[in-house]
């Protein structure tokens, strides 16, 4: 249930230019009956000025009379006379100017690598029109000799989720099977923390050399004292 913009001071003003009771205004206002109580006797929010829901187009005269005359009766919010705004759909995705100039590249890769996906889909995943669409895939694009076909997700046009779930509902409604994380493949456009392949064995690495044991030093052979270093006994006798 839909309440005033402001709860208390619309209370204030029920509170003393009418005659509903406390319940009633509680249950308009979304407030609890306590407070109420208390706003009356000026414990909460003393000083605050009162709004005029019926000024405010928040209550019709005859809703206020109507309640005023059954204390069991409970108040509506009145509708809006000014029309609610429109909740915006989901379109094509922005793409920042920066990005614009590779869009053909992206929707040529698309095409190429994904003819199964509509129109509508790469529309939305690049954030272009189908003419443009049309005019690539009939080469009649203003600037196809200079077009290459890019991955979206490389050029940072669009992520890899939100191609990988466009090419998988466009592969199961044609009947066929998406291996996850392919959509990268064609151009080699991995994810960062995907690890590199192993080298093909057509093509060996050189290996370096294994290092060499180091030569034994050679045992020294024992020398015999000499006899100039023998140290003389001084109480020998000659």
């Amino acid at each position: 249930m839909a309440h005033p913009l402001m709860p208390k001071a619309t209370a204030i003003w029920l509170i003393d230019n009418t005659m509903l009771s406390f319940e009633q205004i509680a249950e308009f206002c979304g407030l609890h009956q306590l407070e109420i109580q208390a706003l009356a006797d000026g414990e909460v929010a003393p000083g605050m000025h009162g709004l005029d829901p019926v000024a405010r187009g928040e209550l019709k005269q005859e809703e206020l009379d109507r309640c005023q005359a059954d204390p069991s009766a409970k108040m509506v919010m009145a509708k809006p006379d000014t029309p609610m705004p429109k909740a915006r759909g989901k379109g094509a995705r922005y793409t920042p100017v920066s990005k614009r100039g590779d869009r053909p590249n992206a929707i040529a890769w698309l095409l190429k690598n994904y003819p199964e996906l509509t129109d509508a889909q790469i529309s939305k995943l690049v954030g272009t029109t189908k003419p443009t669409i049309n005019a690539i895939r009939d080469r009649t694009h203003w600037n196809t000799p200079n077009i290459k076909p890019q991955n979206p997700v490389g050029l940072g046009i669009c992520s890899g989720d939100d191609l990988e779930k466009s090419i998988a509902l466009a592969r199961a409604r044609a009947g066929k099977v998406h291996a996850p994380g392919a959509a990268t493949a064609p151009d080699g456009v991995v994810p960062v923390n995907q690890p590199d392949a192993a080298p093909s064995s057509d093509h060996p690495v050189a290996m370096p050399p294994a290092p060499q044991p180091l030569p034994e030093p050679a045992p020294e052979a024992p020398t015999e004292p000499n006899a100039s270093d023998t140290p003389k006994d001084p109480w020998a006798t000659n």
